[in-house]
């Protein structure tokens, strides 16, 4: 599988790592014994990068001080590369690289693998970014995932990663296949699974824990189940969760998503519709605790993301954090975030996982972000909140046929991180025309309090929107400090039910189509609400409370509706992951146009830098693109680089490496 092999040229800042990668470049010995680590790479090593979020628990931190408060105004572009390099296409000639690319690479055994936007695997030097080898291009590539997976064990090097409907996994020295792993190196995903699905599609990358390969995807049906696009039919397949071998391939176990009959929750699906429903499953990322063995998975909605009437009950597990045993897919415990879910607010990340000194106790902390903007602060062992979570009551709708949860749960620490909800004192009001013609637009739709349902007789605000809040971009937590970081965004969409145009479909209502793009703005594209749009929010968790917030970015501050005005700084809509370290917080703007649902105009070229104690910006930066992907860091050569995937409409994506000068 071998294409591309060039004499590795990486300097190191250390003999012992020099005479490592010298034998195992010559193919003489694996790495030795000294070298071991978890098996998995859970854990940063000597500078490394060897999760998708740096670690297993999703922290996005990174323990590394060259680039400081004192030099990081000296950073500087040290390299870049596309998101398909020239020596990862093989015999493609004719290439299109796509805008948007939000893969972060690993950085591991002294280079970055990345999965490039053909979904082919490519090893890079971590230096400047050049090809060292890369495997063949898929037969049917799917393009990336947002992160591939590390699994070691003393000289047996493995890189695990999803192509189509396959699980692979790739010798990390040299790019081979390893032929021990299901067949020819690679597992289908569809056998023996739901004979109505073709592929996946994936968004999160797999973990391993434990040696057991956890994956999660969205289920891609044989047969067009989509209309409108959106579920018209109560039918549909479950996103179930799987456990593979990462030694062999051999499935392990499933975690059933909605519970067959016999199983614990299925009581909860009424009328016998967990028999047909589906979804519910992790479109978003996995986090993981390899010293207990528990991984944890954020679920989305049931099928009829805003009508439930064909699935009534509280409809376990959609919409929970599942803790799962990684050795037997076993249930640990849940906890659901909403009951019977009618407003597309799915888990849209994993919770992050931080040992933090509350009331003079060490507690294991599992932190679920919500679309809702709510914190969720869970005890990670035993699924039981750090805080009280009470069941408030909720808004009952008028669709005939649905049931409307009496209550839901809501977090008494840490308070809300953004608007919930919408009233006439959340409009915009710079001037007093922008005011009045705000006042008016929203007299023309039903809204309230958050959980505010959809209706059949008037058009209804949701706020949050269907993008948050939070999303899949999460946050970042410092482990030594307890101090969490997250970016939110203030974006309310429409929902509104009409009947279905799809002569099969057997659902009442759905969500009328253009409202699926519909986000509520002025006519003259500013947002309806108050800002900041885009804000950074950083929350001590020892004690549940904001520590401090501040817009990330301008925003729209140059609209021609705001000229002569003093506004400040507005913040951006987008989709931005923050990276922590030791002395910093990174935090970029979001891709524009090609962020799901984000209006035009959002996102941004800007990369900052932040003080993580007061939320000052210490140092900004225009990139070529705008943040697409999670920003990592890593050293190598004794020089600390930090390295994000950026796009932008009518560019072509790529990475970029800003280090400090020599």
């Amino acid at each position: 599988m071998l294409m591309v092999c060039r004499a590795l040229s990486v300097r190191r800042h250390s003999l012992w790592f020099a005479l490592v990668f010298l034998a195992a470049w010559n193919g003489t010995a694996g790495a030795p014994t000294a070298f071991s680590q978890p098996k998995s790479a859970a854990t940063p090593v000597d500078g490394e990068w060897p999760a998708y979020a740096g670690d297993l628990k999703a922290t996005k931190y990174s323990p590394l001080d060259q680039i400081n408060p004192s030099n990081v105004g000296r950073l500087q572009i040290a390299w870049r590369q596309s998101a398909i390099p020239a020596a990862a296409r093989g015999s493609l000639t004719d290439v299109t690289v796509p805008s948007s690319y939000q893969h972060t690479p690993l950085m591991v055994d002294g280079r970055l693998f990345v999965q490039t936007a053909l979904g082919n695997l490519a090893a890079l030097n971590p230096t400047n970014g050049e090809v060292i080898w890369a495997e063949s291009v898929p037969e049917r590539g799917g393009g990336a995932a947002r992160g591939v997976a590390y699994w070691r064990d003393g000289d047996d090097t493995r890189i695990v990663l999803l192509q189509g409907e396959h699980l692979v996994e790739v010798n990390a020295l040299n790019g081979e296949r390893i032929a021990a792993f299901g067949v020819d190196g690679r597992v289908n995903l569809t056998t023996s699974y739901d004979q109505r699905v073709e592929g996946f599609r994936w968004s999160g990358p797999p973990i391993v824990v434990r040696d057991v390969i956890i994956v999660a995807g969205v289920p891609r049906p044989a047969t067009d189940y989509l209309n409108e696009n959106q579920r018209a039919v109560k039918e549909a397949p479950a996103g179930d969760i799987r456990g593979f071998s990462v030694r062999t391939g051999e499935h392990l176990w499933t975690f059933h998503v909605v519970p067959k009959r016999g199983e614990r929750g299925h009581e909860t699906w009424l009328n016998d519709s967990a028999d047909y429903s589906g979804n519910s499953g992790a479109w978003s990322w996995m986090s993981a605790d390899e010293e207990l063995g528990y991984a944890y998975v954020p679920l989305e909605d049931a099928t009829g993301d805003f009508y439930g009437g064909l699935r009534q009950g509280d409809n376990l597990y959609a919409n929970s954090l599942v803790c799962l045993d990684a050795a037997t897919g076993r249930l640990v415990w849940h906890y659901q975030a909403i009951h019977h879910g009618l407003w597309d607010y799915d888990l849209p990340a994993p919770p992050l996982l931080a040992d933090v000194t509350i009331d003079g106790r060490v507690r294991k902390l599992a932190v679920q972000l919500s679309k809702q903007a709510f914190v969720y602060v869970l005890d990670r062992v035993t699924g039981e909140p750090i805080w009280p979570i009470e069941e408030q009551p909720a808004p009952k709708g008028d669709t005939p046929g649905e049931r409307y949860s009496p209550t839901q749960p809501v977090p008494t620490r840490p308070p809300a991180l953004d608007q919930q909800g919408m009233t006439v004192d959340d409009l915009i009001d710079f001037t007093p025309a922008l005011r009045e013609e705000a006042v008016r637009i929203l007299s023309a739709y039903k809204y309230g309090p958050i959980y505010t349902p959809a209706s059949p007789t008037q058009p209804v605000v949701v706020m949050p929107g269907t993008v948050g809040g939070s999303n899949w971009n999460g946050g970042a937590v410092d482990p030594e400090t307890g101090v969490l970081y997250v970016p939110t965004i203030r974006l309310p969409v429409i929902a509104e039910f009409v009947p279905s145009k799809n002569p099969d479909s057997n659902l009442p209502y759905v969500r009328k189509a253009s409202d699926l793009a519909t986000n509520l703005l002025m006519p003259n594209g500013l947002p309806i609400v108050k800002p900041p749009y885009g804000s950074l929010v950083a929350v001590d968790l020892t004690k549940g409370e904001i520590l401090w917030r501040t817009p990330n970015g301008n925003g729209p501050i140059d609209h021609p509706a705001l000229a002569g005005l003093d506004v400040g700084p507005l913040g951006t809509l987008g989709r931005p992951s923050p990276l922590a370290t030791k002395t910093l917080l990174f935090l970029g703007e979001g891709m524009g146009l090609g962020a799901a649902r984000i209006p035009e105009g959002g996102g941004g070229k800007t990369f900052r830098a932040y003080d993580k104690a007061t939320g000052e910006v210490l140092w900004a930066m225009d990139l070529p693109g705008g943040t697409s992907g999670a920003p990592m860091t890593y050293l190598a050569d004794g020089k600390q680089y930090v390295v994000v995937a950026v796009g932008w409409q009518g560019m072509p994506a790529e990475l970029i490496a800003l280090a400090l000068p020599e």
